[in-house]
């Protein structure tokens, strides 16, 4: 069974659609059905059931389903392993971010000393939600991500590098609800509010302080960067809620202020993710430490 064919039998398995699982694997929808009929007549038995546009696996497929998933992550170790053994002279460390306000510090700082300590290793960094990124990882496209926690996949390792709690952000000019200083999610939910993109943990845990006060928000833009979100508070456009470090410099500036919210009582948490693996490749245990180094003893910007 080929590597390429196996992937392509994992996405469908996991997404239900060969629509969807041609996204995940950069194919055509043709090239995924292809594949998979190429793959059912080297096992000589459907893998599949298709009923009203959805897949199912059936006995045979969630047999190999399992073993897909042991042969895939035997293969990627391999890779991992191989590619160690030239003394980490060379290599590839692909890098998702899903925190934008790691991305300006101290990231930087963290590659520069990947870079002193292994020159010739090409670093790519992909910014993304912490579920894209994951599924990246699990793919084989991603090696380690900066993720919010927690990651419920159980081929991911994680390690927490910092908690942070969640605030809400408002322009210095916006009035309280009927001039009180407090506020409720439901004063909140009525106001214009801008949020981050919907599959990140961070918009989750948003999703949940309203639902827990059984309202619903009221969102007018969903972006996908911290910075864009805050210059669009700052400019009046709305509200929003971000994790303290990535506000603190506006909030001292004067140019954002904080709402006291006593129900929201929500931390974000900021963890490196990895393929769980008994021998972790020098490079990705490196690179984990340096985030420990760098996140837990230096402020974030």
């Amino acid at each position: 069974m080929e590597i390429r064919l196996l992937r392509t039998f994992r996405a469908v398995a996991d997404t239900g659609s060969f629509t969807r699982a041609a996204e995940r694997v950069h194919l055509t929808q043709a090239a995924v059905s292809l594949q998979i009929k190429a793959l059912e007549e080297e096992v000589g038995t459907p893998l599949f059931l298709r009923v009203n546009r959805r897949v199912y696996l059936t006995e045979a497929g969630k047999l190999l389903r399992q073993r897909a998933e042991m042969i895939l992550r035997e293969h990627d170790e391999a890779k991992r392993e191989l590619a160690s053994l030239s003394g980490l002279e060379r290599g590839l460390l692909r890098i998702g971010i899903a925190s934008t306000s790691i991305s300006s510090h101290p990231l930087p700082d963290i590659l520069v000393d990947v870079k002193q300590r292994y020159p010739l290793v090409e670093i790519q960094v992909h910014g993304g939600t912490s579920e894209w990124i994951v599924r990246q990882i699990l793919d084989d496209e991603m090696d380690v991500g900066l993720v919010s926690l927690p990651v419920e996949e159980a081929s991911i390792q994680t390690k927490q590098l910092l908690s942070d709690r969640l605030v809400a952000i408002a322009p210095p000019s916006w009035p309280p609800p009927k001039t009180q200083r407090r506020w409720s999610a439901r004063a909140l939910a009525v106001e214009p509010l801008i949020l981050g993109e919907r599959g990140g943990n961070t918009r989750r845990l948003i999703e949940q302080f309203f639902q827990r006060a059984g309202v619903r928000p009221h969102v007018i833009m969903e972006l996908n960067r911290t910075e864009t979100i805050k210059r669009m508070v700052e400019l009046g456009f709305g509200l929003s809620i971000l994790p303290w470090t990535s506000v603190r410099r506006e909030v001292a500036a004067g140019r954002l202020r904080i709402l006291s919210v006593p129900s929201l009582k929500f931390n974000w948490r900021l963890g490196v993710a990895y393929l769980r693996s008994d021998r972790l490749p020098p490079l990705i245990r490196t690179f984990v430490e340096l985030c420990q180094t760098h996140i837990r003893h230096q402020e974030i910007a």
